[in-house]
């Protein structure tokens, strides 16, 4: 068993995302999952539905971590609404070298991996010059 990554982000982000790490990591190391919120949202019972299944088909007992694009926004506060149980820790600000590392450390547990995005994030932003 190991956790799962839900990347739940505005529309047409996480599928990029995703995409763009098969390029770089050919077999996922983990189960990962892409959930996007149109930006017209206007149902957002939909929504929520349909994210809690997504989030039961990611759980295999250790936990789901869930990368949103912006704090604060609305993917990431429709993730806080979870069924009551399930374990999961959201981080924001995800950004490609955060999935990346993730993706390197399939064999960590959720509060471990949830920092180790959060460390991925901030070094894959830099100032060159």
């Amino acid at each position: 068993m190991s956790v799962g990554v839900l990347l739940v982000t505005h529309e047409g982000i996480a599928s990029c995302m995703l995409a763009a790490a098969r390029r770089v990591i050919r077999v996922m190391p983990l189960k990962v999952g892409v959930f996007e919120v149109p930006w017209d949202v206007g149902d957002g019972v939909i929504c929520t539905r349909t994210l809690r299944q997504e989030l039961r088909d990611l759980d295999e007992g250790q936990g789901v971590l869930v990368l949103a694009d912006i704090y604060g926004a609305t993917p990431f506060n429709l993730a806080a609404e979870h069924e009551p149980g399930r374990t999961l820790l959201r981080v924001a600000g995800l950004n490609l070298p955060m999935l990346l590392r993730v993706l390197t450390y399939p064999e960590k547990g959720l509060q471990e991996l949830a920092e180790v995005a959060r460390d991925g994030g901030r070094s894959g932003v830099v100032i060159d010059g």
